[in-house]
């Protein structure tokens, strides 16, 4: 850039918008990371760069929004997280690419339409078990926090005044000192086209605060594992055996327990990134084409004693609330890591845009192409993602790669120099990634973009056609391959990508209730 292009530089700082359910964990991280809050009454409409709120967007949100502005939403993705919608989606997917693919997702009844089948299967269930129970459990469709969840073995027991689904209960969960406990698996979509799909490698185990009892299904505190059902229980500050007081560890401490029984972590880090990807192509194909999005789910997964892992839930606008160490553990970095993948490939590279009618600079956040972009991963990281690239050896991945940046702080990357009138005298030194200063970013205009037609819409997933591997702790699992990669180039290839995935989960070990499955 020249002296006189820097001289008409326009600086301005980031700004992010909020709704009144905004998270405070979020607003928090921003402001720390020296973006500053939209201001309704005074900002333009347009003069924003990160628009974060629990909701969904209407399409028409989607339709006007600026190239140099992100949604923390898609468009459709209810279709995932709505129980009765996402049973529906993963029966279809059963279907027709077969049901041992799909097996991680219980026996699911969608009610009342699927009442008559359910009794059927009841019916059909207890003659063979003779005298021995059957559990289900019916869940609420459209709720959460382990709202109106009930657990029966008695038809006569099965209420409902709403859209709700049954599901097989698993009896036979994975235990620590007799609690049961589930796992809280934080993914983020970049894309939906071209699909990129980012796993967090750490994330929540949430226990039960009463030891697993099948003989007195009433109790909330000892089937479910939500927080907010437990934090109000009568053990939930006790100190318990074998898993402490409270009711969270971290995903980083509950697989070094694994590892010290000589369990496959790996092997159930792989099985778990098969399950979040096929469940997200069964609405991939459906969602609508919408750019500058991303979104954050919340799978809830459960292991059983056989280590398989079985999807409960898709969590929307997965909570954020800080109520205890180990939330504020995983969910701030996790916050911070957001943003750095939505800003990581092009941090510190600026383009001019003088095209536009007024001679400005703008950061990564609000190009408009990537097209010339350098390859962010060379081919052969594929490979690493099918095995050590989920552990957390970054530095040892950085190495075999070669072409990943050494880890360096966004905003550090938006000090540019520009003329002296426009930015303070100096910037304090950074001495890690959460330093708080002020940061400041560089954009266009609404009116300059105004002046511009037919502007291609930027995919934050497409930056020179290759997601990159690790962007703090989030780990690309999709794509996976250079076969994978190519079936997302012209829509997405669906029959393509199931073959992929058929073939590595073939390579899998199998557990002694999967043999079964096969031979029965």
């Amino acid at each position: 850039m020249t002296e006189d292009e820097n001289s008409e530089t326009i600086l301005k700082p980031l700004v992010f918008r909020v709704d009144e359910n905004t998270p405070e964990l979020v607003k928090n991280v921003l402001l720390e990371r020296g973006w500053n809050k939209y201001n309704e009454d005074v900002k333009d409409v347009a003069d924003w760069n990160l628009y974060w709120r629990t909701s969904a967007f209407r399409m028409i949100d989607h339709s006007n929004v600026k190239p140099w502005q992100r949604l923390n939403h898609h468009p459709g993705t209810t279709r995932l997280t709505r129980k009765d919608y996402l049973a529906r989606h993963l029966k279809h997917m059963k279907g027709i690419y077969g049901a041992s693919l799909y097996a991680f997702s219980p026996l699911t009844f969608i009610m009342p339409n699927d009442y008559i089948k359910f009794v059927a299967e009841y019916s059909r269930e207890k003659e063979a078990l003779g005298t021995k129970p059957s559990y289900w459990i019916c869940k609420p469709a459209e709720l959460s926090r382990g709202r109106g969840i009930m657990i029966f073995s008695d038809l006569k027991d099965l209420i409902f005044d709403c859209a709700t689904i049954v599901q097989k209960y698993i009896t036979n969960p994975f235990l620590i000192a007799r609690y049961k406990c589930d796992l809280r698996i934080y993914v983020c979509v970049a894309g939906f086209q071209p699909l990129t799909i980012y796993l967090y490698q750490e994330g929540l185990v949430r226990f039960a605060t009463e030891k697993f009892d099948l003989n007195n299904l009433k109790n909330d505190c000892s089937h479910l594992t939500n927080s907010s059902v437990n934090k109000t229980g009568a053990s939930y500050k006790k100190n318990k055996e074998g898993v402490g007081r409270g009711c969270k560890w971290t995903l980083s401490k509950f697989f070094a327990y694994l590892r010290s029984q000589d369990v496959d972590d790996l092997l159930l880090w792989q099985r778990i990134n098969h399950l979040v990807i096929l469940t997200i192509l069964s609405i991939a194909p459906s969602v609508p084409l919408a750019s500058n999005c991303f979104e954050l789910f919340g799978f809830d997964i459960l292991i059983d004693d056989q280590f398989k892992p079985w999807l409960l839930e898709v969590n929307f606008s997965p909570g954020l609330s800080l109520d205890c160490s180990t939330d504020v553990s995983v969910k701030r970095k996790l916050i911070h890591d957001i943003i750095e993948l939505i800003d990581h490939e092009t941090s510190g590279q600026w383009i001019n845009i003088s095209q536009f009618g007024q001679k400005s600079t703008i950061h990564a956040l609000s190009r408009y192409t990537s097209h010339n972009k350098e390859t962010c991963i060379s081919s052969n990281i594929f490979s690493l993602l099918q095995g050590k690239a989920y552990t957390n050896d970054l530095i040892a991945l950085q190495k075999k790669v070669k072409v990943f940046p050494k880890e360096i702080s966004t905003e550090k990357l938006r000090e540019k120099k520009v003329s002296k009138d426009s930015v303070p005298p100096a910037f304090p030194k950074i001495r890690n990634r959460q330093t708080t200063f002020k940061s400041f970013h560089l954009f266009p205009s609404s009116e300059s973009c105004k002046k511009k037609k037919n502007i291609t819409p930027y995919f934050l997933s497409d930056i020179g056609m290759r997601p990159c591997s690790h962007v703090g702790d989030f780990a690309l699992i999709f794509p996976f391959n250079e076969a994978t990669l190519a079936a997302t180039k012209n829509g997405l290839d669906l029959k393509k990508v199931i073959h992929e995935l058929q073939k590595l989960v073939n390579k899998q070990p199998t557990t002694e209730a999967e043999d079964k499955t096969k031979k029965t």
